[in-house]
């Protein structure tokens, strides 16, 4: 195990020194980047908008659009309807906000009524309140001549909802776009708020968010030029749409759709294997398959045109029946549009055109002085953990320290490299990878120690304890990389922001801890060729413990059940304090009347009114911000908090614009992220009851749910506001957990095969006093770095880390008296592995309990 051959030697410090080397960029200002030559790497990691700004876009909802196309819906409704009644009609028109038409039988007058009557019927505006609006209403102004006019109602209702509609499908455009954490809110009645981050583009989001993407797939009407249609008049159900590439072509094309884009259900970026043209292969579902299928098979040799927002892309001759439910669109692509395409047809269609009416720069959420202290704090962590660990294991913990260092060089590169976006929930994702890959090194080194307690000499004891801490490791990092993985494909928003930065991170521990930290031992023990492990300059935990933690399972038992219980009665009965992120609130726009705003001042002059949540940030000049305030529980209280900030600012700041936002975690983001936990926790079950028994599957996933269940209790008990950084102090609370109890359950898998005739309750209790010291080191280190961010983080990130500090006591007593108790409850018992190594119980007394022997 401590041998390398020369390749594995120069591969290791070859990937050592391409994270470097990509690392660096980000240490350098961009000034100074941009003067260094050009071959040199420049890329620097992408920071989220609360770390450095963004693009801000302020979208609005054509609302004349939406009025033209209900109108349109209407009219077609009614010819539809009339024609199924079967009564005749003629001048059916649709223009000024109302259809109408002529019944030519005045026998059927009553017949029209009826047949129209489900048109003007109450329709429900809330799944929950309750509400209802009429959308048309209908009048008769002379016999035979029926109106139906659209409402004021009805199109508020209309607007509304396409608002709705329009968040998500920027989200998930923007999501598509890579692993930003956008910013994406309701505002006022008719606008969508827009920031993001880390595109270098501006005008590509704009267009990525603009475009509508209505596809269609419609017969191309052959009955007549087209050039002559536009000319002249065209068929009555037919239109003319022009190409998308110039010189724009015109095609004469049916209204009637064959298939749309909602019955797509994927679309991707490829090229055509021919020509080697970039297009967009499609899939649709079972009934546009079959409905396109059906509609090539009547039109044979006919041209059918691929229609997107009102533009012909292309306009095939249909050769053969299409059958396969699948399809391709080609046209003057390069990779870059065709990709844009597929996102866009991914995505779905937004119901309405959106207007860009503001574009704008901004700066970080957090403010110059919150990231300046969290760098100071950073700092401090760093150090706090580097002595900790030299103090604990002298020259092994130097060793620990450069593998950590490395470790952290790594995740930063990979970020760097992949672009991805770090934001707050990301740096909490670094703080639980660095607790990890802390937990890795003392792992191995606290095996290391035993092997030597049992006469080993120090390169057995060594080569021993890597061997057998590895699969610990392994194990207790597949379980927590899994559910990153599965974070990051079912969640959304700081969901995978946390998740890509734990993927990575984990997979850079494994690397550093199997792989430099043993090469760099190995060198150790080449060049200074030592006897016996060095100890630390300090006994942390005394070698062999015996601490009696089934005694108190039963207490345990009782108290976790009643805190769980009392945190889910707590959270149904007063309910967390939502922040902005999910209850929306007011957003004030203020101008400095002299100079540049200071951020923090104005920070500091808001909380002092204690008017809830408050969010500041630099935005367009440095003498503009942008404040939103927390939604109050009624109107009058969020009238009041807007006046006292207006006359807090008012005497240095001009009150340029206030408005209503909407909350920035919608429903569908709020419920991927739930299904992403839920999947994330069976995942787990089924890795770890694979890899142990069902007992120890099933003893992990109580745990985490406990945990879970304690911090949803403390964010009630203690008022912290629950925002989006919340959820990632959650989730880190899930890795570590998870993390410390495989840790424990690993060795009591190893306890189990080998004293198969130990009582499981002195076998339990033997294996938590083996993993204790690394249960407090690891605890320690990790209390460090979050500790020194609470102190002098500054407070706009202090309930963010309290709520990591709490997460992280509440997950190391849960792996001791929840877990391993609960493998108890669950009637597990030795004789459950084979037999691996066993030893008799007096052998296990000499190792692991001296104190029966008489000596301490």
């Amino acid at each position: 195990m401590l041998y390398f051959a020369r390749w594995k030697t120069v591969l290791i410090w070859l990937v050592v020194l391409a994270g470097v080397i990509m690392a660096a960029p980000n240490l350098v200002s961009q000034d100074r980047l941009n003067a260094m030559p050009d071959w040199l790497p420049k890329r620097q990691m992408t920071l989220g908008l609360d770390l450095q700004g963004g693009v801000h876009l302020l979208l609005e909802v054509d609302r004349a659009d939406i009025e033209e196309e209900r109108l349109r819906t209407a009219e077609s409704d009614v010819r539809q309807l009339l024609r199924e009644a079967g009564v005749g009609y003629t001048g059916l028109s649709a223009s000024d906000g109302r259809v109408q038409f002529r019944v030519r039988d005045e026998a059927e007058i009553e017949t029209a009524r009826s047949a129209l009557e489900e048109l003007t019927q109450p329709v429900s505006t809330s799944m929950f309140a309750g509400g209802s609006i009429t959308e048309l209403e209908a009048s008769e102004p002379e016999p035979g001549r029926l109106v139906y006019t659209l409402t004021e109602a009805g199109i508020d209702h209309r607007v509304s909802t396409a608002v709705s509609q329009s968040v998500e499908v920027v989200r998930r455009r923007i999501d598509e776009l890579g692993t930003t954490e956008p910013v994406i809110q309701r505002q006022g009645t008719n606008r969508v708020l827009v920031q993001v981050p880390g595109e270098a583009d501006p005008q590509r989001v704009k267009d990525l968010i603009g475009q509508t993407a209505r596809l269609a797939f419609r017969m191309v009407d052959t009955s007549m030029p087209a050039q002559e249609a536009a000319n002249g008049r065209p068929p009555a159900n037919s239109e003319v749409l022009y190409s998308v590439e110039e010189p724009r072509v015109p095609y004469l094309v049916e209204r009637q759709e064959l298939v749309s884009g909602e019955n797509l259900t994927d679309a991707q970026a490829g090229f055509d294997q021919r020509t080697n043209e970039p297009i967009v292969t499609f899939r649709f579902d079972t009934r546009g398959a079959q409905r396109f299928g059906a509609a090539t098979q009547r039109n044979v040799g006919v041209p059918f045109a691929i229609v997107l927002d009102n533009e012909v892309i292309s306009a095939p001759v249909i050769r053969e029946p299409i059958l396969g439910g699948t399809g391709q669109i080609s046209g003057s692509f390069t990779a870059e549009t065709a990709n844009d395409l597929a996102i866009l047809l991914r995505a779905g269609a937004l119901p309405a055109d959106l207007t860009v009416i503001e574009e704008r720069a901004i700066g970080p959420g957090l403010g110059a002085d919150s990231i300046s202290a969290g760098q100071t704090a950073s700092l401090i962590g760093a150090v706090l953990v580097v002595a900790f660990m030299i103090v604990a294991y002298g020259q092994l913990g130097v060793i620990a320290n450069l593998a950590l260092i490395a470790n952290v060089t790594l995740i930063i590169a990979v970020l760097t490299l992949l672009g991805a976006t770090l934001t707050l929930p990301g740096i909490a994702g670094i703080v639980l990878t660095m607790g990890m890959a802390v937990d890795s090194n003392v792992l191995i080194f606290e095996r290391v120690k035993e092997e030597q307690r049992q006469g080993r000499s120090l390169i057995q004891s060594l080569d021993a304890g890597f061997s057998r801490a590895m699969a610990t490791v392994i194990d207790a990092n597949m379980t927590t990389l899994i559910a990153a993985v599965i974070l990051f494909y079912l969640g959304s928003g700081p969901v995978r922001g946390f998740a890509i930065t734990l993927a990575i991170g984990i997979i850079t521990t494994v690397f550093t801890a199997f792989t430099l930290t043993r090469w760099l031992i190995a060198a150790w023990l080449r060049r200074m060729k030592p006897k016996q492990i060095p100890n630390g300059l300090a006994t942390l935990v005394p070698a062999n413990t015996s601490v009696p933690f089934m005694k108190a399972r039963k207490l345990a038992y009782v108290f976790s059940i009643v805190t769980t219980i009392a945190s889910i009665g707590l959270f149904f009965s007063m309910g967390m304090n939502y922040g902005i992120d999910f209850r929306g609130g007011s957003s004030i726009e203020i101008q400095a009347l002299d100079g540049e705003a200071d951020v923090a001042d104005v920070r500091d002059r808001l909380n002092a009114l204690q008017i809830g949540d408050v969010q500041v940030q630099e935005f367009g000049s440095a003498s503009d911000l942008l404040v939103r305030i927390g939604a109050s529980e009624d109107d009058e209280g969020a009238q009041e908090a807007i006046s006292q900030a207006q006359a807090a600012l008012q005497q240095d700041y001009d009150i340029r614009r206030v408005e209503v936002v909407g909350p920035t975690v919608s429903s569908e983001l709020a419920t991927a992220g739930t299904i992403g936990v839920l999947a994330a926790l069976v995942a787990m079950l089924i890795y770890i009851w694979l890899r142990f028994e069902w007992h120890f599957g099933l003893g992990a996933i109580v745990t985490t749910a406990h945990d879970v269940a304690l911090m949803v209790g403390f964010f009630v008990i203690s008022g912290i506001e629950f925002n989006l950084t919340s959820i990632a102090a959650i989730l880190t609370v899930v890795g570590y957990s998870i993390n410390d109890t495989v840790v424990i359950y690993d060795r009591v898998r190893e306890n189990l095969r080998r004293y198969k005739k130990m009582p499981i309750i002195e076998l339990l209790d033997l294996s938590m006093n083996q993993t204790l010291s690394r249960t407090i080191l690891t605890g320690v280190t990790t209390l460090l770095a979050l500790t020194s961010l609470y102190i002098f983080g500054g407070e706009v990130i202090a309930s963010f880390t309290l709520a990591m500090i709490m997460g992280i006591l509440i997950g190391t007593y849960s792996s001791v008296f929840v877990a391993g108790p609960l493998l108890d409850l669950f009637k597990l018992r030795p004789g459950t592995f084979a037999e691996d190594d066993e030893k008799s119980d007096a052998e296990v007394a000499s190792q692991t309990h001296p104190s029966r022997q008489g000596t301490v």
